[in-house]
């Protein structure tokens, strides 16, 4: 029990610090991490899981996320405008052929997902 719990742990440190890593570099998704992150945290230590939630640069968009399933326009803008980055330097180096347009056109639907989201009552 111990070590699973440990695992847990291990997994919401890395979690986090991968969301963390995120919030500089443009490729890694923070908010997904973050999510990640306080799941495991939930499971290993409530008092992990609470610290990630008071951090100010997540904890009010975890919340947002988990009451509203919303996303503030300004978060919105930021990851649609790293897709289409993303995109372009993917339709630039991948040489000619089904795998350049495969990940393009997921890329596509990733943005147009997180575009279509609901944002928040009252952003954070």
């Amino acid at each position: 029990m111990r070590l699973i719990r440990l695992m847990w742990i291990v997994l919401a440190g890395l979690s986090f610090s991968i969301g963390v890593l995120g919030i500089f570099l443009p490729l890694l998704p923070t908010t997904v991490f973050m999510l990640m992150a306080v799941y495991c945290a939930s499971k290993g230590s409530p008092r992990f899981e609470a610290w990630i939630r008071s951090r100010h640069y997540v904890g009010p968009l975890l919340v947002t996320w988990e009451q509203e399933r919303a996303i503030s326009r300004r978060g919105k803008l930021a990851a649609v405008s790293t897709i289409a980055l993303s995109a372009l330097i993917t339709g630039w180096s991948l040489g000619p052929g089904w795998s350049r347009w495969g990940v393009i056109a997921l890329l596509a639907l990733i943005a147009l997902w997180l575009a279509t989201r609901p944002e928040p009552s009252s952003s954070p």
